[in-house]
């Protein structure tokens, strides 16, 4: 399958696998909002610490202005291939499109070493923020 138009840059598997861990660990000792609508309103709300989309949604106009929001409101953001293993990792059954860590409780060292790598993306010709 093609990559979809709104996914700005490729982000390495370790990375995802790290930031599915991060959703997990946030879940349980922190706090998460599942899903696009929710993503959206802690983006806006400058609540937002990290922005996990998924590659695979249909259609891809529910999370095409994810990265927009987050380059605009200075989000870091990426993404994992597949909406039901970030579903998993926020403890639902279904797949979802977006998750935002918002705090991010036993993950917070992980995540500081996470968005230094996507900083590291980004001066290497990827965009995270």
């Amino acid at each position: 399958m093609p990559k979809q138009f709104y996914i700005k840059f490729e982000t390495p598997k370790e990375i995802a696998e790290k930031a599915l861990q991060m959703v997990q660990m946030a879940k349980d000792t922190g706090k998460i909002r599942k899903g696009t609508n929710e993503t959206t309103k802690a983006i806006e709300r400058g609540i937002a610490k990290l922005v996990v989309i998924a590659e695979d949604v249909e259609p891809p106009q529910i999370v095409a202005h994810l990265p927009i929001l987050c380059e605009e409101r200075k989000v870091n953001y990426l993404y994992v291939p597949r909406k039901l293993d970030l579903g998993k990792s926020a403890g639902v059954d279904v797949g979802s499109a977006a998750i935002t860590i918002v705090e991010p409780g036993e993950a917070s060292e992980p995540l500081k070493g996470l968005i230094s790598e996507l900083e590291k993306l980004s001066k290497s010709g990827a965009k995270s923020t």
